[in-house]
């Protein structure tokens, strides 16, 4: 009676011992998961906001000027000279951002955002005031979901910081190119929203092996066999026990 009793006794040890190692092994990976990414750490959307807030930069700054020259509205000059002014300024702060990070931003617009300035300076009178309004404010409706979600799942506190910085930009270069009265809303392209994160075990192990905060797979084989062996020894002595 007394050897089964001891045996039963063992038995739940061990199964004690076997559920604590396993729990483990699920909340070291949560563990590695929540701890802060280094400063150079970036994922894809965080050099996605990097590249494209340099971008807009890149070809806004010129169309900006040439809106505030030969706008056919001095509503539009204004904006124009505005738009120009506070993109030179983002644009200086992602530059700083991306120095900080090592991260090389692109040197010149993109084909499709060149096309857009030629077509800009072919036009002229109220014909132009209309393509700046419509590329411009398409181009920011379309970076502002980004910014939205970047700031907030990004792990880099200066990804963090210029996601904010650039929100109040894009915001006030949407209300500005709306005051004009031009915007044709129901031609403006679909918003496209990010999808929603994927919460589940497996998705968080494999955003940290993006970030390169994943264990070892050494180290988790060795926890496991740790375990089973736990586990045999126990049952051998109980056996023996009877």
């Amino acid at each position: 009676m007394a050897t089964a009793r001891s045996a039963v006794k063992a038995m739940r040890r061990t199964a004690a011992l076997l559920a604590g190692l396993v729990v483990g092994l699920l909340v070291l990976p949560v563990a590695a998961i929540a701890a802060p990414a280094g400063p150079t750490q970036l994922g894809a959307a965080d050099m996605a906001l990097l590249s494209g807030v340099r971008l807009a930069g890149l070809w806004e700054m010129p169309a900006g000027q040439m809106a505030a020259e030969k706008g056919a509205s001095q509503r539009v000059r204004e904006i124009g000279a505005e738009i120009a002014k506070q993109h030179v300024e983002l644009d200086q702060l992602t530059v700083e951002a991306a120095n900080k990070l090592g991260v090389q931003l692109p040197a010149e617009a993109t084909a499709q955002q060149k096309g857009w300035v030629t077509e800009m300076t072919n036009a002229s009178g109220a014909r132009f005031d209309r393509i700046f309004v419509d590329r411009l404010r398409a181009a920011h409706g379309a970076i502002f979901p980004v910014i939205g979600a970047v700031r907030a799942g990004t792990r880099n506190e200066t990804v963090r910081t210029l996601a904010e910085q650039a929100n109040g930009f894009v915001q006030t270069h949407m209300t500005l190119l709306e005051s004009t009265g031009l915007v044709r809303y129901a031609e403006l392209p679909p918003v496209v929203v990010p999808a929603p994160q994927d919460q589940s075990l497996a998705a968080n192990a494999k955003a940290n092996a993006e970030f390169g905060t994943g264990l070892n797979t050494t180290i988790i084989w060795a926890v496991l066999l740790g375990a089973l062996a736990l586990g045999g020894i126990a049952t051998v002595r109980v056996f023996r026990g009877k």
